[in-house]
């Protein structure tokens, strides 16, 4: 069986207004993967342009920040085989109409601005992220 990985998971605003997070949540217990820290907030500034740091230069930056400060937020430490990986596949691709049938995307996001879940790409970025939003 593969390592064990933590990983960070975060419901965005959207998928708190159209009640996901329970969908969120039991697809990641159903993959084999343990819920280990979770939180429901709403992101300040600050916080968002950290997390968001990487893409400060891009012409969509502004919008990110908008967006993900615009309500809730359910943030996650997920543990399990893979994490980061697994996670990932169950959430699909970033773009919904490139996500597949049976992800989270794929199934139920329409627009690549709000498509419900954010998850980290690397086990280093998920120990940054998880360090930001759980000390």
């Amino acid at each position: 069986m593969s390592d064990r990985q933590r990983t960070f998971v975060m419901v965005k605003p959207d998928g708190v207004r159209r009640g996901l997070i329970g969908e969120v949540v039991r697809r990641m217990e159903q993959k084999g993967l343990s819920i280990q820290e979770m939180k429901l907030f709403t992101i300040d500034r600050d916080l968002a342009e950290r997390h968001y740091g990487e893409h400060r230069d891009k012409p969509f930056f502004g919008e990110l920040v908008a967006f993900i400060t615009s309500g809730p937020v359910v943030a996650m430490v997920v543990e399990g085989p893979s994490a980061v990986a697994a996670a990932r596949q169950i959430m699909g691709a970033t773009n919904p109409l490139d996500a597949a049938p049976g992800s989270l995307r794929g199934d139920l996001a329409t627009a690549i601005t709000e498509n419900i879940v954010h998850g980290s790409d690397s086990p280093e970025s998920a120990d940054r992220e998880v360090g930001l939003f759980f000390g």
